[in-house]
Protein backbone atom coordinates (compact mmCIF):
# COMPACT_ATOMS: atom_id res chain seq x y z
CA UNK A 1 0.00 0.00 0.00
CA UNK A 2 1.36 3.37 -0.97
CA UNK A 3 0.76 7.12 -0.05
CA UNK A 4 2.35 9.81 -1.34
CA UNK A 5 2.05 13.56 -0.87
CA UNK A 6 4.01 16.67 -2.39
CA UNK A 7 4.99 18.89 0.29
CA UNK A 8 6.84 17.87 3.08
CA UNK A 9 5.49 20.07 5.98
CA UNK A 10 7.77 19.22 9.25
CA UNK A 11 11.15 16.91 8.29
CA UNK A 12 11.35 16.03 12.05
CA UNK A 13 7.61 14.15 11.27
CA UNK A 14 7.71 10.29 12.36
CA UNK A 15 4.80 7.70 12.18
CA UNK A 16 2.23 7.70 14.56
CA UNK A 17 2.54 4.61 14.83
CA UNK A 18 6.22 5.04 17.00
CA UNK A 19 5.32 8.70 18.61
CA UNK A 20 4.34 7.03 22.11
CA UNK A 21 7.38 6.58 24.03
CA UNK A 22 7.14 3.86 26.78
CA UNK A 23 9.18 4.11 30.14
CA UNK A 24 10.85 0.48 31.06
CA UNK A 25 12.25 -0.78 34.24
CA UNK A 26 15.64 -0.65 33.51
CA UNK A 27 19.15 0.74 34.40
CA UNK A 28 19.69 4.05 35.39
CA UNK A 29 21.75 4.72 32.35
CA UNK A 30 18.69 4.05 30.50
CA UNK A 31 16.53 6.85 32.32
CA UNK A 32 19.42 9.12 32.48
CA UNK A 33 20.55 9.08 28.99
CA UNK A 34 20.70 12.31 26.81
CA UNK A 35 19.55 12.17 23.07
CA UNK A 36 21.47 11.03 20.32
CA UNK A 37 22.25 10.99 16.56
CA UNK A 38 21.69 14.22 15.76
CA UNK A 39 23.45 15.70 13.30
CA UNK A 40 24.43 19.58 14.29
CA UNK A 41 26.71 21.59 14.14
CA UNK A 42 28.03 21.41 17.08
CA UNK A 43 28.53 18.10 16.98
CA UNK A 44 28.56 16.47 13.56
CA UNK A 45 29.90 19.53 11.37
CA UNK A 46 28.89 18.82 7.73
CA UNK A 47 31.57 18.31 5.80
CA UNK A 48 32.79 19.85 2.36
CA UNK A 49 31.62 17.31 -0.33
CA UNK A 50 27.90 16.23 1.12
CA UNK A 51 25.71 15.70 -2.04
CA UNK A 52 22.47 18.06 -2.24
CA UNK A 53 20.84 15.69 -0.79
CA UNK A 54 23.06 14.44 2.35
CA UNK A 55 21.02 16.54 4.59
CA UNK A 56 18.07 14.11 4.34
CA UNK A 57 20.57 11.22 4.07
CA UNK A 58 22.49 11.69 7.06
CA UNK A 59 19.06 11.89 8.96
CA UNK A 60 18.65 8.60 8.34
CA UNK A 61 22.13 7.33 9.15
CA UNK A 62 21.99 9.03 12.50
CA UNK A 63 18.82 7.15 13.55
CA UNK A 64 20.66 3.63 13.13
CA UNK A 65 22.91 5.03 16.56
CA UNK A 66 19.32 5.50 18.05
CA UNK A 67 18.81 4.07 21.92
CA UNK A 68 15.41 1.82 19.66
CA UNK A 69 17.18 0.42 16.90
CA UNK A 70 20.99 -0.76 17.67
CA UNK A 71 20.81 -0.48 21.68
CA UNK A 72 18.56 -2.22 24.46
CA UNK A 73 15.84 -3.55 22.52
CA UNK A 74 18.00 -4.88 19.07
CA UNK A 75 20.19 -6.80 21.46
CA UNK A 76 17.28 -8.15 23.81
CA UNK A 77 15.47 -9.47 20.74
CA UNK A 78 18.10 -10.68 18.45
CA UNK A 79 20.48 -12.25 20.84
CA UNK A 80 19.31 -12.52 24.29
CA UNK A 81 16.41 -14.75 23.08
CA UNK A 82 19.13 -17.50 21.17
CA UNK A 83 21.21 -19.98 22.94
CA UNK A 84 24.14 -18.50 22.74
CA UNK A 85 23.35 -15.51 25.15
CA UNK A 86 21.80 -15.00 28.60
CA UNK A 87 20.00 -12.32 29.91
CA UNK A 88 23.16 -11.63 32.34
CA UNK A 89 23.21 -8.20 34.50
CA UNK A 90 21.47 -9.21 37.94
CA UNK A 91 18.19 -11.53 37.81
CA UNK A 92 15.96 -8.66 38.16
CA UNK A 93 17.43 -5.95 35.93
CA UNK A 94 15.53 -5.29 33.03
CA UNK A 95 12.41 -6.64 35.00
CA UNK A 96 9.62 -8.67 32.96
CA UNK A 97 10.65 -6.98 29.55
CA UNK A 98 14.47 -8.48 29.80
CA UNK A 99 13.83 -11.63 31.93
CA UNK A 100 10.46 -12.91 29.15
CA UNK A 101 13.17 -12.37 26.14
CA UNK A 102 15.26 -14.86 27.58
CA UNK A 103 12.96 -17.07 28.67
CA UNK A 104 9.85 -16.74 26.71
CA UNK A 105 7.01 -16.15 26.10
CA UNK A 106 7.13 -12.49 25.23
CA UNK A 107 4.09 -10.29 26.36
CA UNK A 108 1.95 -8.15 23.73
CA UNK A 109 2.67 -5.32 26.34
CA UNK A 110 6.54 -6.07 26.25
CA UNK A 111 8.39 -2.43 26.32
CA UNK A 112 11.28 -3.72 24.33
CA UNK A 113 9.29 -4.97 21.60
CA UNK A 114 7.20 -1.35 21.28
CA UNK A 115 10.35 0.23 21.13
CA UNK A 116 12.04 -1.57 18.34
CA UNK A 117 8.51 -1.58 16.41
CA UNK A 118 9.03 2.37 17.11
CA UNK A 119 12.75 2.19 16.38
CA UNK A 120 12.82 0.40 12.89
CA UNK A 121 9.42 2.47 11.89
CA UNK A 122 10.90 5.51 12.86
CA UNK A 123 14.09 4.57 10.48
CA UNK A 124 11.42 3.67 7.85
CA UNK A 125 10.23 7.23 7.88
CA UNK A 126 13.69 8.94 7.38
CA UNK A 127 14.25 7.08 4.47
CA UNK A 128 10.99 7.38 2.96
CA UNK A 129 11.54 11.33 3.58
CA UNK A 130 14.56 11.21 2.21
CA UNK A 131 13.22 9.20 -0.77
CA UNK A 132 10.50 11.62 -1.17
CA UNK A 133 13.00 14.83 -1.57
CA UNK A 134 14.80 12.92 -3.76
CA UNK A 135 12.51 12.26 -6.10
CA UNK A 136 9.98 15.44 -5.98
CA UNK A 137 12.05 18.25 -4.17
CA UNK A 138 12.26 20.89 -7.53
CA UNK A 139 14.37 23.15 -5.92
CA UNK A 140 17.31 20.87 -4.87
CA UNK A 141 19.66 20.74 -8.07
CA UNK A 142 21.70 17.49 -8.43
CA UNK A 143 22.55 15.41 -11.95
CA UNK A 144 20.08 12.56 -12.58
CA UNK A 145 23.50 9.93 -11.43
CA UNK A 146 23.26 11.76 -7.83
CA UNK A 147 19.54 11.49 -7.56
CA UNK A 148 19.64 7.73 -8.58
CA UNK A 149 22.32 7.18 -6.60
CA UNK A 150 21.11 9.25 -3.32
CA UNK A 151 18.20 7.08 -3.87
CA UNK A 152 19.84 3.86 -3.68
CA UNK A 153 21.27 4.84 -0.38
CA UNK A 154 18.25 5.76 1.33
CA UNK A 155 16.36 2.28 -0.34
CA UNK A 156 18.66 0.64 0.83
CA UNK A 157 18.03 1.46 4.51
CA UNK A 158 14.56 1.35 3.84
CA UNK A 159 15.31 -2.47 2.77
CA UNK A 160 17.30 -2.93 5.76
CA UNK A 161 14.72 -1.45 8.34
CA UNK A 162 12.00 -3.69 6.95
CA UNK A 163 14.09 -6.41 6.80
CA UNK A 164 14.07 -6.76 10.39
CA UNK A 165 11.02 -5.63 10.83
CA UNK A 166 9.47 -8.64 9.01
CA UNK A 167 11.81 -10.91 10.31
CA UNK A 168 10.70 -9.99 14.21
CA UNK A 169 6.92 -9.66 13.69
CA UNK A 170 6.18 -11.23 10.63
CA UNK A 171 2.98 -8.90 9.61
CA UNK A 172 4.04 -5.31 9.32
CA UNK A 173 2.14 -1.87 7.61
CA UNK A 174 4.20 -1.46 4.35
CA UNK A 175 4.77 2.44 4.24
CA UNK A 176 6.67 3.46 1.40
CA UNK A 177 5.84 7.36 0.83
CA UNK A 178 5.35 10.28 3.44
CA UNK A 179 2.07 11.30 4.50
CA UNK A 180 0.86 14.95 5.13
CA UNK A 181 -1.32 13.73 7.82
CA UNK A 182 0.80 11.80 10.28
CA UNK A 183 -2.64 10.23 12.30
CA UNK A 184 -3.62 8.78 8.52
CA UNK A 185 -0.45 6.32 9.48
CA UNK A 186 -1.94 4.76 12.13
CA UNK A 187 -4.64 3.38 9.95
CA UNK A 188 -2.10 1.57 7.56
CA UNK A 189 -2.98 -2.12 7.72
CA UNK A 190 -0.15 -4.95 7.90
CA UNK A 191 1.22 -6.74 4.80
CA UNK A 192 1.83 -10.21 4.36
CA UNK A 193 5.32 -10.97 4.45
CA UNK A 194 5.39 -12.10 1.01
CA UNK A 195 4.30 -8.80 0.05
CA UNK A 196 7.40 -7.27 2.30
CA UNK A 197 9.87 -9.19 1.23
CA UNK A 198 9.34 -8.47 -2.36
CA UNK A 199 9.68 -4.80 -1.31
CA UNK A 200 12.88 -5.38 0.08
CA UNK A 201 14.47 -7.44 -2.64
CA UNK A 202 12.83 -4.52 -5.24
CA UNK A 203 14.72 -2.26 -3.06
CA UNK A 204 18.17 -4.13 -2.53
CA UNK A 205 18.44 -4.63 -6.37
CA UNK A 206 17.93 -0.94 -7.23
CA UNK A 207 20.45 -0.18 -4.68
CA UNK A 208 23.03 -2.64 -5.84
CA UNK A 209 22.69 -1.43 -9.06
CA UNK A 210 23.32 2.19 -8.17
CA UNK A 211 25.47 2.34 -5.09
CA UNK A 212 28.97 2.92 -5.72
CA UNK A 213 31.69 -0.08 -4.75
CA UNK A 214 33.45 2.25 -1.81
CA UNK A 215 33.50 6.29 -1.03
CA UNK A 216 35.61 8.43 -0.19
CA UNK A 217 37.46 7.95 3.24
CA UNK A 218 35.67 11.35 4.06
CA UNK A 219 32.38 8.83 3.69
CA UNK A 220 33.35 5.88 5.47
CA UNK A 221 30.80 3.67 6.73
CA UNK A 222 28.00 4.56 3.94
CA UNK A 223 26.49 2.00 1.99
CA UNK A 224 27.45 0.22 -1.24
CA UNK A 225 26.85 -1.74 -3.70
CA UNK A 226 28.48 -4.68 -1.81
CA UNK A 227 26.08 -4.01 1.09
CA UNK A 228 23.50 -4.28 -0.67
CA UNK A 229 24.21 -7.43 -2.32
CA UNK A 230 25.49 -8.99 0.57
CA UNK A 231 22.15 -8.06 2.94
CA UNK A 232 20.18 -9.63 -0.22
CA UNK A 233 21.78 -12.81 -0.28
CA UNK A 234 20.58 -12.80 3.78
CA UNK A 235 17.16 -11.80 2.29
CA UNK A 236 17.39 -14.44 -0.20
CA UNK A 237 18.67 -17.43 2.09
CA UNK A 238 16.21 -16.36 4.70
CA UNK A 239 13.50 -17.51 1.79
CA UNK A 240 15.47 -20.50 1.15
CA UNK A 241 15.91 -18.85 -2.93
CA UNK A 242 19.26 -20.33 -3.03
CA UNK A 243 20.07 -19.75 -6.79
CA UNK A 244 19.63 -16.10 -6.01
CA UNK A 245 21.26 -16.30 -2.69
CA UNK A 246 24.38 -17.75 -4.56
CA UNK A 247 24.44 -15.13 -7.09
CA UNK A 248 24.41 -12.03 -4.17
CA UNK A 249 27.01 -13.35 -2.03
CA UNK A 250 29.47 -14.11 -5.19
CA UNK A 251 29.06 -10.16 -6.44
CA UNK A 252 30.41 -8.89 -2.99
CA UNK A 253 32.91 -11.79 -3.34
CA UNK A 254 33.76 -10.91 -7.17
CA UNK A 255 33.84 -6.81 -6.13
CA UNK A 256 37.31 -7.26 -4.79
CA UNK A 257 36.50 -4.69 -1.94
CA UNK A 258 36.77 -7.16 0.69
CA UNK A 259 38.46 -9.99 2.15
CA UNK A 260 39.61 -12.10 5.22
CA UNK A 261 43.03 -10.57 5.67
CA UNK A 262 42.13 -8.89 8.85
CA UNK A 263 43.37 -11.14 11.94
CA UNK A 264 40.38 -12.56 13.94
CA UNK A 265 41.26 -10.87 16.86
CA UNK A 266 41.35 -7.36 15.23
CA UNK A 267 37.93 -7.24 13.75
CA UNK A 268 36.11 -6.29 16.54
CA UNK A 269 38.88 -3.57 18.38
CA UNK A 270 38.69 -0.13 17.60
CA UNK A 271 41.32 -0.01 14.80
CA UNK A 272 39.12 -3.06 13.06
CA UNK A 273 36.28 -1.25 12.24
CA UNK A 274 35.89 -0.36 8.69
CA UNK A 275 38.52 -2.59 7.68
CA UNK A 276 38.58 -5.25 4.69
CA UNK A 277 35.85 -7.17 6.38
CA UNK A 278 33.49 -4.80 6.89
CA UNK A 279 30.98 -5.01 4.43
CA UNK A 280 28.44 -3.10 6.95
CA UNK A 281 28.71 -1.29 10.40
CA UNK A 282 27.12 1.33 11.79
CA UNK A 283 29.59 4.15 12.63
CA UNK A 284 29.68 5.75 16.22
CA UNK A 285 32.27 8.10 17.42
CA UNK A 286 32.72 9.65 21.10
CA UNK A 287 35.34 12.74 22.86
CA UNK A 288 35.63 14.07 25.69
CA UNK A 289 34.00 17.19 23.95
CA UNK A 290 30.91 14.79 22.69
CA UNK A 291 31.40 11.55 24.85
CA UNK A 292 27.73 9.78 23.46
CA UNK A 293 26.06 12.50 21.31
CA UNK A 294 27.65 10.69 18.10
CA UNK A 295 27.78 7.11 19.39
CA UNK A 296 25.99 3.93 20.16
CA UNK A 297 25.05 2.68 23.49
CA UNK A 298 25.36 -0.59 22.12
CA UNK A 299 28.67 -1.60 24.05
CA UNK A 300 27.71 0.23 27.23
CA UNK A 301 24.80 -2.27 27.45
CA UNK A 302 26.92 -5.17 27.24
CA UNK A 303 30.47 -4.03 29.03
CA UNK A 304 31.30 -5.77 32.23
CA UNK A 305 29.17 -4.66 35.26
CA UNK A 306 31.91 -3.88 37.83
CA UNK A 307 33.10 -1.65 39.96
CA UNK A 308 36.01 1.17 39.84
CA UNK A 309 37.62 0.94 36.35
CA UNK A 310 35.73 -2.49 35.54
CA UNK A 311 32.52 -0.54 36.00
CA UNK A 312 31.68 -0.51 31.98
CA UNK A 313 28.61 -1.35 31.56
CA UNK A 314 25.34 -2.50 32.55
CA UNK A 315 26.82 -6.25 32.26
CA UNK A 316 23.62 -7.64 29.58
CA UNK A 317 23.71 -10.34 26.63
CA UNK A 318 26.17 -12.61 28.27
CA UNK A 319 27.51 -15.40 26.30
CA UNK A 320 25.79 -18.80 27.34
CA UNK A 321 27.69 -22.13 28.59
CA UNK A 322 26.05 -23.87 25.18
CA UNK A 323 27.74 -21.18 23.11
CA UNK A 324 31.19 -21.39 25.04
CA UNK A 325 30.98 -25.60 24.75
CA UNK A 326 30.41 -25.24 21.05
CA UNK A 327 33.70 -24.41 19.82
CA UNK A 328 36.62 -26.84 18.37
CA UNK A 329 39.70 -27.64 20.67
CA UNK A 330 42.04 -24.63 20.16
CA UNK A 331 39.65 -22.60 18.56
CA UNK A 332 41.13 -19.03 19.06
CA UNK A 333 37.42 -17.44 17.96
CA UNK A 334 36.22 -18.80 21.56
CA UNK A 335 38.48 -16.45 23.60
CA UNK A 336 37.93 -13.63 21.17
CA UNK A 337 34.16 -13.89 21.73
CA UNK A 338 33.92 -15.03 25.23
CA UNK A 339 35.72 -13.06 27.70
CA UNK A 340 35.49 -15.75 31.02
CA UNK A 341 35.26 -13.66 34.28
CA UNK A 342 38.39 -14.18 36.40
CA UNK A 343 38.32 -17.84 38.88
CA UNK A 344 40.66 -19.15 41.67
CA UNK A 345 41.38 -22.33 39.52
CA UNK A 346 41.93 -21.43 35.77
CA UNK A 347 44.72 -19.51 35.14
CA UNK A 348 43.80 -18.11 31.80
CA UNK A 349 40.27 -16.73 32.46
CA UNK A 350 39.75 -13.05 33.17
CA UNK A 351 42.33 -12.32 30.24
CA UNK A 352 41.14 -9.57 27.98
CA UNK A 353 41.84 -8.76 24.44
CA UNK A 354 44.55 -6.37 26.15
CA UNK A 355 45.71 -7.62 28.44
CA UNK A 356 43.95 -7.06 31.67
CA UNK A 357 42.96 -9.05 34.03
CA UNK A 358 39.58 -9.20 35.53
CA UNK A 359 38.87 -9.52 39.35
CA UNK A 360 36.86 -12.00 40.83
CA UNK A 361 33.72 -11.58 41.95
CA UNK A 362 32.37 -10.32 39.09
CA UNK A 363 28.28 -10.57 38.41
CA UNK A 364 28.53 -12.92 35.37
CA UNK A 365 30.74 -15.70 34.52
CA UNK A 366 30.81 -14.54 31.01
CA UNK A 367 30.60 -11.41 29.10
CA UNK A 368 30.84 -10.58 25.24
CA UNK A 369 34.84 -9.99 24.23
CA UNK A 370 33.65 -8.39 20.80
CA UNK A 371 32.42 -5.21 23.09
CA UNK A 372 34.90 -4.71 25.04
CA UNK A 373 37.19 -1.15 24.69
CA UNK A 374 40.53 -0.24 24.68
CA UNK A 375 41.57 1.08 28.20
CA UNK A 376 43.63 4.17 26.01
CA UNK A 377 40.08 4.54 24.38
CA UNK A 378 38.53 4.83 27.91
CA UNK A 379 40.89 7.78 29.12
CA UNK A 380 41.17 9.17 25.74
CA UNK A 381 37.39 10.06 25.69
CA UNK A 382 37.12 10.20 29.84
CA UNK A 383 34.50 7.69 29.45
CA UNK A 384 34.01 4.15 30.82
CA UNK A 385 31.14 3.36 28.56
CA UNK A 386 31.95 2.33 24.87
CA UNK A 387 29.84 4.72 22.79
CA UNK A 388 32.39 4.91 20.43
CA UNK A 389 32.27 1.00 19.30
CA UNK A 390 30.74 0.92 15.75
CA UNK A 391 28.17 -1.96 15.47
CA UNK A 392 29.00 -4.57 13.17
CA UNK A 393 26.03 -5.44 10.85
CA UNK A 394 27.34 -7.49 8.25
CA UNK A 395 30.57 -9.22 7.89
CA UNK A 396 32.37 -10.53 4.85
CA UNK A 397 33.15 -13.98 6.74
CA UNK A 398 29.15 -13.63 6.87
CA UNK A 399 28.68 -13.08 2.96
CA UNK A 400 30.97 -15.92 2.68
CA UNK A 401 29.61 -18.27 4.72
CA UNK A 402 26.32 -17.78 3.19
CA UNK A 403 27.99 -18.92 0.02
CA UNK A 404 28.86 -21.81 1.39
CA UNK A 405 25.53 -22.36 2.45
CA UNK A 406 23.46 -22.07 -0.49
CA UNK A 407 26.18 -23.80 -2.66
CA UNK A 408 25.60 -26.87 -0.61
CA UNK A 409 21.67 -26.63 -0.98
CA UNK A 410 22.27 -26.22 -4.87
CA UNK A 411 24.31 -29.72 -4.87
CA UNK A 412 27.76 -27.69 -5.37
CA UNK A 413 29.93 -29.42 -2.87
CA UNK A 414 33.02 -28.33 -3.76
CA UNK A 415 32.34 -24.90 -4.14
CA UNK A 416 30.61 -24.71 -0.52
CA UNK A 417 33.79 -26.84 0.95
CA UNK A 418 36.56 -24.14 -0.84
CA UNK A 419 34.24 -21.26 1.16
CA UNK A 420 33.90 -23.34 4.41
CA UNK A 421 37.64 -23.87 4.48
CA UNK A 422 38.43 -19.89 3.71
CA UNK A 423 36.73 -19.43 6.64
CA UNK A 424 38.39 -21.90 9.03
CA UNK A 425 41.87 -21.08 7.34
CA UNK A 426 41.69 -17.37 8.67
CA UNK A 427 40.34 -18.41 12.18
CA UNK A 428 43.54 -21.49 12.24
CA UNK A 429 45.84 -18.45 11.33
CA UNK A 430 48.86 -21.27 10.22
CA UNK A 431 48.02 -23.60 13.06
CA UNK A 432 47.72 -26.95 11.49
CA UNK A 433 47.16 -28.56 14.86
CA UNK A 434 43.49 -26.94 15.15
CA UNK A 435 40.26 -26.60 12.89
CA UNK A 436 41.54 -29.37 10.22
CA UNK A 437 39.77 -28.57 6.89
CA UNK A 438 36.25 -30.06 6.21
CA UNK A 439 36.05 -32.94 3.74
CA UNK A 440 33.09 -34.31 3.74
CA UNK A 441 30.93 -34.54 0.46
CA UNK A 442 27.82 -35.87 2.27
CA UNK A 443 25.48 -32.78 1.88
CA UNK A 444 23.50 -33.42 5.15
CA UNK A 445 27.16 -33.54 7.03
CA UNK A 446 28.51 -30.43 5.21
CA UNK A 447 25.42 -28.54 5.86
CA UNK A 448 25.89 -29.28 9.75
CA UNK A 449 29.61 -28.75 9.28
CA UNK A 450 28.38 -24.59 7.64
CA UNK A 451 25.83 -24.40 10.26
CA UNK A 452 28.44 -24.51 13.31
CA UNK A 453 30.62 -22.12 11.60
CA UNK A 454 28.46 -19.72 11.55
CA UNK A 455 28.12 -20.56 14.76
CA UNK A 456 31.28 -19.97 15.84
CA UNK A 457 32.04 -17.30 13.43
CA UNK A 458 29.12 -15.12 14.20
CA UNK A 459 28.77 -15.68 17.93
CA UNK A 460 27.02 -12.82 19.73
CA UNK A 461 26.67 -11.25 16.44
CA UNK A 462 22.50 -10.85 16.02
CA UNK A 463 21.95 -13.87 13.57
CA UNK A 464 21.66 -16.80 15.64
CA UNK A 465 18.22 -16.57 16.78
CA UNK A 466 17.41 -15.62 13.33
CA UNK A 467 19.02 -18.61 11.57
CA UNK A 468 17.23 -21.04 13.98
CA UNK A 469 13.94 -19.90 12.91
CA UNK A 470 14.99 -20.32 9.21
CA UNK A 471 16.74 -23.68 9.54
CA UNK A 472 13.84 -25.29 11.31
CA UNK A 473 15.29 -26.03 14.55
CA UNK A 474 14.85 -23.48 17.28
CA UNK A 475 12.60 -25.43 19.30
CA UNK A 476 15.31 -28.20 19.59
CA UNK A 477 18.17 -25.60 20.01
CA UNK A 478 16.38 -23.56 22.37
CA UNK A 479 14.97 -26.62 24.86
CA UNK A 480 18.53 -27.93 24.75
CA UNK A 481 19.42 -24.96 27.09
CA UNK A 482 16.68 -24.63 29.13
CA UNK A 483 14.16 -22.44 27.28
CA UNK A 484 11.49 -25.19 27.58
CA UNK A 485 8.88 -22.29 27.69
CA UNK A 486 9.56 -21.65 23.17
CA UNK A 487 6.60 -22.29 20.92
CA UNK A 488 7.41 -22.84 17.88
CA UNK A 489 3.65 -22.05 16.77
CA UNK A 490 4.33 -18.67 18.36
CA UNK A 491 7.72 -17.57 19.56
CA UNK A 492 9.51 -17.48 16.06
CA UNK A 493 7.80 -14.51 15.47
CA UNK A 494 7.39 -11.75 18.68
CA UNK A 495 3.52 -10.20 19.24
CA UNK A 496 2.60 -7.05 17.45
CA UNK A 497 2.98 -4.69 20.31
CA UNK A 498 -0.38 -4.08 22.23
CA UNK A 499 0.69 -0.27 22.58
CA UNK A 500 0.98 -0.40 18.88
CA UNK A 501 -2.33 -2.00 18.59
CA UNK A 502 -4.17 0.23 20.11
CA UNK A 503 -3.00 3.85 18.40
CA UNK A 504 -4.53 1.79 14.99
CA UNK A 505 -7.93 1.48 17.00
CA UNK A 506 -7.60 -1.88 16.28
CA UNK A 507 -6.39 -2.23 12.60
CA UNK A 508 -3.37 -4.05 13.46
CA UNK A 509 -4.08 -7.25 14.06
CA UNK A 510 -2.21 -9.76 16.79
CA UNK A 511 0.31 -12.79 15.88
CA UNK A 512 -1.08 -15.81 16.04
CA UNK A 513 -0.43 -17.64 19.88
CA UNK A 514 -0.28 -14.30 21.66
Amino acid sequence: MRFLHKKIRNYGLTLALVAVTSVLPACKDFLDRDPQGEYTEETYPYPEGAGPYDQFLFAVYSELRSFNVHSQSFIAITSIRSDDADKGSTPSDGGSNAIDMDNFPVTVNNGFADDMWKGYFNLVSRTNIAIDQILNNEAITATPEVKVQSEAEARFMRAYAYFMLVRTYGRVPLITEVFDDPAAQSNVPQSNPAEIYAQIENDLQFAAANLPVSWDPLFIGRATSGAANGLLAKVYLTQRKWSQALGAANMVIMSGQYDLSTPYDRIFREEGENSRESVFEVQATASRTFPEVNGVQYAPIQGIRGAGVWNLGWGWNTPSEALAAAYEPGDPRRARTILFTSTTTEANEGLTIYGEKTPLGLPNPRYNHKVYTNPARRTATGSQGGWWMNVRILRYADVVLMYAEAANELGQTQEALDKLEMVRARARNGNAAILPPVTTTDQAELREAIRHERRVELGMEHDRFFDLVRWGIAREALHAVGKTNFNENRDVLLPIPQNQIDISRGVLTQNPGY
